[in-house]
């Protein structure tokens, strides 16, 4: 048993808001010290960081970019969120590659959360202007339009081909199995998101591994998961993911953070 972190549902830019520390933004990365916290209370009005400067401040760190052929904004290539994955990308295959031939507990696994960690959601965000519906949501997850974060396909099928066994583990809906599936696959992830690799939330049939049942917190299902994982007799030698929430409670030789300043999920 591996214990590690913990964190945070408010979604959107109000959430942005408690990331920012003398009016620069959090960004959340593998580096990242104090986590965001949604509860300070400010007492001085003009001490709370315009919405719209905020805004401005994540297009700017994504490198808002619009695509001409669907008039969506995408992070671009060249920007400060793209060289932010670069490094982390890098750090991790580091990582991996000094575990591979060292001996575990189990079989060596990997676990990725799926939002902003293999699958980048910024375009959504700007379409629904950092908003959290969940029909128009399901609507980009169900038709996969969403592109791969930067630099997570080749870590991925680098590890899928080289020892790891893959899982991705999410808090979406059951529902959202095929539209997810197609999604990862249309991007380039070639590890396998079967049912035996791809774990989604089922609220109705929530499975019996999870004491808390459809009542689990994100850190009681995504941790309660990891350790039903470890029981099939996988060690997890890495766990990914966006939020703290993705990385808390254990059942992972180390954690990695990737950035993601649009949202805070406990």
């Amino acid at each position: 048993m591996k214990l590690h972190r913990t964190a945070p549902v408010v979604t959107g830019v109000a959430v942005a808001l408690t990331g920012l520390l003398s009016g620069g933004i959090l960004t959340a990365s593998a580096h990242d010290g104090p986590r965001a916290s949604s509860s300070h209370v400010a007492t001085h009005g003009d001490s709370i960081p315009n919405v719209t400067v905020v805004e401005n401040q994540i297009k700017a760190y994504y490198g808002d970019t619009v695509n001409a052929e669907d008039g969506l904004h995408y992070p671009s290539s060249t920007g400060n969120y793209a060289n932010e994955m670069a490094h982390i990308t890098a750090a991790a295959k580091g990582y991996l590659k000094g575990q591979a031939s060292r001996k575990h507990s189990g079989k060596p696994a990997l676990v990725f959360d799926v939002d902003d960690t293999t699958l980048n959601t910024y375009n959504y965000e700007i379409s629904s202007t950092f908003a959290y519906n969940p029909t128009t949501n399901a609507d980009f997850v169900n038709n996969a339009k969403f592109p791969a974060v930067f630099g997570m396909p080749a870590l991925v099928n680098w590890a899928n081909d080289n020892g790891y066994t893959v899982f991705f583990l999410t808090g979406r809906p059951v529902t959202q199995r095929d539209g997810t599936v197609a999604n990862l696959a249309k991007v380039g992830y070639t590890a396998s998101a079967d049912v035996d690799h791809l774990y989604l939330k089922d609220k109705v049939n929530p499975p019996a591994y999870l004491p808390c049942g459809a009542a689990c917190t994100t850190t009681e299902y995504k941790s309660g998961t990891r350790k039903h994982i470890e029981s099939l007799g996988y060690d997890i030698v890495a766990n990914f993911g966006d939020q703290w929430s993705d990385l808390n409670g254990g059942y992972a030789d180390k954690t990695f953070k990737v950035p993601n300043p649009m949202y805070y999920l406990p």
